[in-house]
């Protein structure tokens, strides 16, 4: 799951991408690093905590919810014993799961009574619970908080093959002009659910395509990093409805590098049971980016 960030950047063209139909650029050495790059993010969503292992998810409503397989369960679990336990909202959004007498599920390998759950957002967090290849826990996106259920055996995990991709073309790797915000500003956007979040921007990249100004707003990702949502116009065509995501390195002597080639699909258009931000309307650009990943065969 995901769920904190997205943008702030504007920009100078260095590179223009060619117009559609061209040939495209190819630098071996920039080759090798993006086919680099894709294979260690293809390693990193067949990972056991990756993306590709959730098989559940819902909505936790205040009150006690029984938990388990069985059908008449208030959570149905789509495996595991019939029932796994008892999840309690209380009214100050807390959570507390009460294991079931036969006591199936293990908090870090060791049986447990009744437990205070931590979520994704709580250091340390969020609280595991072990039953067979599976894991529950809860998150919290903004007020809601949610459960999800991931599984060494997911189908999804298993059959990954790779995700479509357009060419890689050196002139979508693009130097943008940084144009710092003082003071920062706030970003609105919203989540795939519609729940609202926002985020500080200190800057924006800013690049010409087309003779037209493009701009783009990131959040910091932190270790020097920038993280963009953004759309295009191949947004819900050949790319993501929601948009896609972009990271770049924090600008040096006032430019930062947009390497399209590396815009990635974000985690709910590969998986169903992930909450991800969608592009702001400060990030949808009015230009076609044919780079980076397609749609996923497999949503």
């Amino acid at each position: 799951m995901i769920l904190r960030s997205v943008l702030s950047l504007l920009l100078l063209l260095i590179a223009l991408p060619l117009p559609a139909g061209e040939a495209t650029s190819v630098d071996d050495d920039h080759l090798a690093a993006t086919e680099a790059w894709r294979s260690a993010r293809y390693e990193a969503l067949k990972r056991p905590d990756g993306y590709l292992g959730f098989i559940g998810s819902g909505l936790v409503h205040e009150g006690e919810s029984r938990v388990g397989s069985a059908p008449d369960s208030d959570i149905v679990l789509p495996k595991g014993p019939a029932w796994l336990g008892t999840l309690r909202l209380d009214s100050n959004g807390k959570t507390h799961f009460r294991s079931a007498p036969d006591g199936a599920g293990r908090i870090d390998g060791a049986t447990f009574d009744d437990v205070a759950l931590k979520t994704q957002l709580d250091e340390g967090g969020p609280t595991r619970i072990d039953f067979d290849s599976a894991w529950f826990y809860v998150v919290r996106t903004g007020d809601l908080v949610g459960w999800r259920l991931r599984d060494l055996d997911s189908p999804l995990r298993a059959q990954f093959d790779g995700i479509p991709h357009f060419p890689v073309d050196r002139n979508w790797r693009i130097e943008a002009e940084w144009e710092p915000f003082d003071p920062p500003r706030t970003l609105e956007y919203l989540t795939v659910l519609g729940t609202p979040e926002s985020g500080t921007v200190s800057g924006q990249a800013v690049f010409e395509h087309d003779g037209q100004r493009q701009v783009l707003w990131p959040m910091d990702a932190g270790e020097g990093r920038l993280f963009f949502v953004f759309a295009d116009r191949s947004s819900g065509r050949s790319t993501y409805g929601g948009g896609r995501f972009l990271y770049a390195d924090a600008p040096q002597n006032g430019r930062v590098v947009l390497d399209f080639n590396r815009a990635y699909n974000p985690p709910c258009a590969l998986n169903g049971h992930v909450v991800c931000p969608t592009a702001p309307p400060e990030n949808r650009l009015r230009i076609l980016i044919e780079a980076g990943e397609k749609t996923p065969a497999t949503p």
